[in-house]
């Protein structure tokens, strides 16, 4: 017994080592990453990655320099990709939960049909769409916009899926009560299911903003000036052949974060309990 008591309490113990080696690796990038940020580009080409910092040196200058050098650039980039996360993750999450919901709860001719189809989706690599959503973006004059940059990503078909296996799993009595009540079916799921479904909605909210602000290839294509661009394209364009801006780039990366951190920090607890309750359902 005593044998045994031991063993669990070092596995635990080795378990919490391992993941706390393997977290100090994963936050590691980050680390310097910030430490980089408060001094000058050339201390890091001179001395590169290292731990042995000089704090008499560190300021505040990069992030001065970044909010109010080339006529606030920066401000613009950061407006837009928050205006666009903003719209993409909340009408994904509204589109993709009624989608995944409907094929969830609802028997119709076809609804097997559908769900394969969005499997299918699933595996069709985005390369193969970029030509005829650039065609079609400029048929809809969609071109250097924001909307241009959100439309055609807007509906995930893992969203979709994610939120069908979790759907499943919900309590069916509740749509009887709701019917008996007099609900109607939109209003059974706004009023009912949907609360019932929060886990679900927290663990896609992270998953699509930190999508939605990460991409880079298509707001690369859609989008044309630079007031327009978004964060990763308009720090992609301060690494020039003629010299790395670097006192920009790590400051302005480090800002970039924030709002991602953010996210996850609101919504952490949903995400693992849908992500847990979701992958088991169904």
């Amino acid at each position: 017994m005593k044998n045994s008591k031991m063993q669990n309490i070092l596995l635990s113990t080795g378990s919490y080592v391992l993941l706390l080696i393997v977290s100090l690796f994963c936050l590691a990038p980050f680390f310097f990453l910030l430490q980089s940020s408060f001094f000058p580009g050339s201390e890091m080409i001179r001395k590169g990655i290292t731990f042995n910092v000089d704090f008499s040196k560190m300021n505040f200058d990069n992030y001065k320099l970044l909010l109010e050098g080339k006529d606030g650039i920066y401000l613009y980039w950061y407006k837009n990709s928050l205006i666009i996360t903003l719209l993409s993750t909340v009408l994904s999450l509204f589109l993709t939960s009624m989608v995944g919901y409907g094929l969830a709860v609802y028997k119709f001719k076809g609804r097997n049909l559908l769900f394969i189809i969005v499997l299918i989706v699933m595996m069709v690599p985005v390369e193969i769409l970029i030509l005829p959503l650039y065609k079609l973006s400029i048929t809809m004059k969609l071109i250097d916009t924001h909307w241009g940059a959100i439309l055609p990503f807007v509906v995930s078909p893992f969203a979709i899926f994610f939120f069908r296996q979790y759907a499943i799993g919900l309590p069916k009595d509740f749509l009887d009560a709701g019917r008996i009540d007099g609900c109607t079916e939109y209003g059974i799921y706004f009023k009912i299911m949907m609360p019932l479904m929060l886990p679900a909605f927290g663990a896609m909210t992270i998953l699509q903003a930190m999508g939605s602000w990460n991409s880079f290839v298509w707001p690369l294509i859609v989008l044309r000036s630079n007031e327009m661009l978004t964060l990763p394209i308009g720090l992609q364009s301060l690494i020039t052949p003629y010299g790395n801006n670097y006192d920009l780039l790590l400051s302005g990366a480090v800002m970039s974060v924030i709002p991602i951190i953010l996210v996850f920090i609101f919504n952490q607890k949903a995400f693992i309990s849908g992500l847990t309750v979701g992958g088991v359902k169904g």
